[in-house]
């Protein structure tokens, strides 16, 4: 297979990210830019962020989730706990976040330590989803071969007739990551490819700033 994408460009010109107009506080500049991609109409899902993590084949794996809180300076997410991520989480805790919405031209590139949140906050945030969400959770083995879409389906019908007419209760092999940040780099696409990119590194004194080239 060969293909030639040298044409595939475009000129990146909706904003600039400058010194004297940032927060002192990275987590108040992603909230501005997180308020920006949910107003924006070009953005269907503004919390979808890409988490990459450090396989036990010594690769990395990057994987969209979807962020659904920020709570004392830590992103978290939900997912099966015998997952792929989860146990590579469980080896190497250091993990990349990423966000990346096209239409503002901006990205953001978070190096975080991740660990289990509490099971009570795994077990309000579950007993929230939808019925479906909570069945699907307790129906797959995330990550575990299946021979056919058809098995995976009868999974879901064994465990919708294990919990019919009672309410879902929290897996014990599910839960939370909190995340919790040691850099932001924040990157608006400029003209001519000479992007601005701002890193916020954490420190004994709190976040140093510095800008990086494009």
């Amino acid at each position: 297979m060969e293909q030639n994408l040298h044409s595939l460009r475009k000129s990146y010109e909706k904003d600039a990210l400058l010194e004297d107009h940032l927060a002192k506080n990275p987590f108040e500049v992603f909230s501005n830019w997180f308020q920006d991609a949910e107003n924006d109409k070009g953005v269907e899902e503004a919390n979808a962020m890409a988490i990459s993590t450090i396989g036990q084949d010594g690769f990395p794996k990057t994987r969209i989730v979807l962020l659904k809180e920020i709570e004392d300076d830590t992103f978290i997410f939900y997912t099966n706990y015998t997952s792929e991520k989860a146990v590579s989480i469980s080896e190497n805790p250091q993990i990349s976040l990423h966000f990346f919405w096209p239409s503002l031209e901006r990205q953001v590139i978070i190096k975080a330590m991740a660990s289990k949140t509490s099971r009570e906050k795994s077990a309000s945030y579950f007993d929230s989803r939808p019925r479906g969400s909570q069945l699907g959770a307790w129906a797959s083995h995330q990550s575990d071969p299946i021979a056919s879409r058809e098995a995976l389906e009868k999974q879901l019908k064994e465990v919708e007739k294990r919990f019919e007419g009672q309410e879902v209760p929290l897996p014990e092999f599910w839960g939370g990551f909190q995340c919790t940040p040691l850099s932001f780099e924040f990157w608006q696409g400029r003209p001519n490819r000479l992007h601005d990119r701002i890193l916020f590194e954490k420190s004994n004194d709190g976040w140093n700033t510095k800008r990086l080239q494009p």
